[in-house]
Order: structure tokens, then C-alpha cells, then sequence
């Protein structure tokens, strides 16, 4: 199982950061190589169940995300099915004002070709997707607070 960690500081409060990324439509944005999000349904937690679109290395990767755990301004997990399996967890932390986020990913490879050749260059390009989705996020954020 892969795994990959970031965290970044937003600077707006801990509900507008949480807001946005709890919109299904907006990972299409934040996320670079997600293509599409599509079916999005609430769930009784507050959570969602949604089927997405990923493109890994110029291989498109379908599934399923489904939120087991949803604590409105603190934690998102999402379980990924599918083309690829695993876990991600988003977690907020208000911040003096601001938040700290981080967004971890734990997930196996699919088999064949893409997990036997490209495993070690899969990690790196997911480790810099989480990275450059958290830098979306506060691009994406900070301005609208300023607008």
C-alpha cells in the first residue's frame, strides 16, 4: 500500500476552507488530475457517495468514493473503489483565524502493467497531486475571501 502526506495553512476561517473541499464538483478544480466527478449523492452522515474520474500517468482510473466518516469542519474520509482502493482523509484545524489542512492518501496500485512498471512513479506523481491540490485550495480560497 502507497501512502503520501501534505498539509498546508489556509488563511480563512476553518468553515470556508472545510466548505469547499466538501463540494464534490470543485475537486475537478482543485484536484489536477481528476476529469470528472459525477452521480454525487448525500449521504445520513452528511457525507457523499460520488463516482470520479482519474487520469494517473496518462491511464484513466475509475471508481467509487463513499464518505464512512464526516465531522462537519473537522474530517472528511473518503474510501475509494475501483480502479484504485484505499483511503483519503482530509483533516482542518482551526489556526489563529486560519487552517491548517492535510490531506493523506493511503492506496494500492491497480495490477498489471501500470502497478508492476510504473509503482515507484506513481507514488511520486501522487505524492506531488496532493501537494499541488492543497496549493489549489488556498488559491483557490484566500482570494475569494478578498474579493
Amino acid at each position: 500500500m502507497a501512502a503520501a502526506s501534505h498539509t498546508v495553512r489556509v488563511d480563512a476561517p476553518v468553515g470556508e476552507v472545510f466548505a469547499c473541499v466538501d463540494e464534490p464538483e470543485n475537486h475537478v478544480e482543485l484536484t489536477p488530475s481528476i476529469t470528472a466527478v459525477s452521480n454525487v449523492e448525500p449521504l445520513d452522515n452528511g457525507g457523499k457517495r460520488l463516482e470520479y474520474t482519474y487520469e494517473m500517468i496518462g491511464v484513466e482510473l475509475t471508481g467509487t468514493l463513499t464518505t464512512p466518516e464526516y465531522v462537519e469542519n473537522e474530517r472528511i474520509v473518503f474510501e475509494m473503489d475501483g480502479d484504485l482502493t484505499g483511503t483519503l482523509t482530509w483533516t482542518f484545524e482551526e489556526d489563529d483565524g486560519g487552517t491548517h489542512v492535510t490531506y493523506a492518501a493511503e492506496y494500492d496500485l491497480p495490477g498489471g502493467v501500470l502497478g508492476a512498471v510504473a509503482d515507484p512513479l506513481a507514488v511520486r506523481y501522487n505524492e506531488r497531486q496532493l501537494r499541488r491540490t492543497l496549493e489549489n485550495l488556498k488559491a483557490r480560497v484566500e482570494p475569494a475571501r478578498s474579493a
